[in-house]
């Protein structure tokens, strides 16, 4: 366990170094089309700056693209309740619990640390799951807190969101923007592919960091409850009930417990969440261990 979470603390350095790399190349190729070197520092600046904005308010853009709504313990006293008895048991500090009006059954977690953390639910989650299995789901989401998951997955968001963003502009400037006399074509040919293929690799990248910690997570949340067959059962139930959410954003489904899109070819291609199956098997595999 702490072998994978040290694993993944280094993993995400050289993910991270990738996303970077990949701004620095889009802004290389605008400085080429405009001869101006210095567009690439301030490409990779702004880029910069924008993930650091990301990064301190990235929650709050979470809560309001999925319509959760903070709730406190009069609210909802069975959610926050167990949240809470979670919090204790591994010692963090008691995050702010949201709570979504969906009825598709799912949770997620977010924030920059477990001092700024906040764990959601929908109310679909909470209808068909009993408590046992509705500790293990937000077990789950409190491993992600505790092994700071969180963190990398605000950054990844952040990162992932501006090479979109900036792919989109600079395939529009290749082919809107006026011809450059003094660009050899070659330029708008790699152009081209670079404004393609960057946002397609930063998703793969975005993929493999969640599958991970997703399968770090749910043996987080295991060793906590040291119940493996009640988040199991949980997996199992949402094999049967799953359906995508009403509010749907590619750049934050990673955040999610279950794949929160609607099922497509693609979408399972580049989906951020190992298949349920494995993850079922994965726990009981080895639920001897916790």
């Amino acid at each position: 366990m702490y072998k994978a979470i040290a694993a993944n603390k280094r993993n995400t350095v050289l993910i991270m170094a990738v996303f970077v790399g990949l701004i620095a190349g889009i802004g290389y190729l605008v400085s080429l089309f405009y001869s101006e070197p210095s567009i690439t520092i301030w490409v990779l600046v702004g880029a910069l700056i924008y993930a650091f904005i990301q990064y301190w308010f990235a929650d709050k853009f979470a809560a309001a693209m999925t319509g959760a709504h903070q709730i406190e313990k009069r609210d909802n006293p069975r959610l926050y309740r167990i949240v809470e008895n979670l919090s204790i048991t591994l010692g963090l500090p008691m995050p702010k619990v949201y709570v979504i009006d969906d009825p598709a059954p799912n949770a997620f977690a977010t924030g920059r640390n477990p001092q700024h953390a906040l764990v959601a639910a929908t109310t679909g989650l909470m209808e068909i799951m009993d408590d046992n299995e509705l500790e293990a789901v937000m077990a789950h989401e409190m491993g992600h807190v505790q092994n700071y998951d969180i963190r990398v997955s605000m950054i990844a968001f952040g990162l992932v969101s501006v090479i979109g963003i900036m792919s989109d502009i600079v395939l529009r400037m290749l082919f809107w923007g006026g011809r450059r006399e003094n660009v050899h074509p070659i330029v708008y040919v790699v152009g081209v592919v670079i404004v393609i293929l960057a946002p397609i690799v930063a998703a793969i990248v975005q993929m493999a960091v969640s599958r991970q910690r997703e399968y770090l997570a749910d043996a987080s949340g295991a060793l906590t409850t040291r119940d493996p067959e009640s988040l199991a059962k949980a997996l199992e139930k949402l094999q049967k009930f799953s359906q995508p959410m009403r509010h749907q954003n590619t750049a934050s489904a990673h955040l999610f417990f279950s794949n929160p899109l609607k099922a497509g070819v693609f979408a399972k291609l580049f989906s951020t969440h190992p298949p349920l199956e494995e993850r079922i098997a994965r726990l009981r595999d080895n639920a001897k261990k916790f």
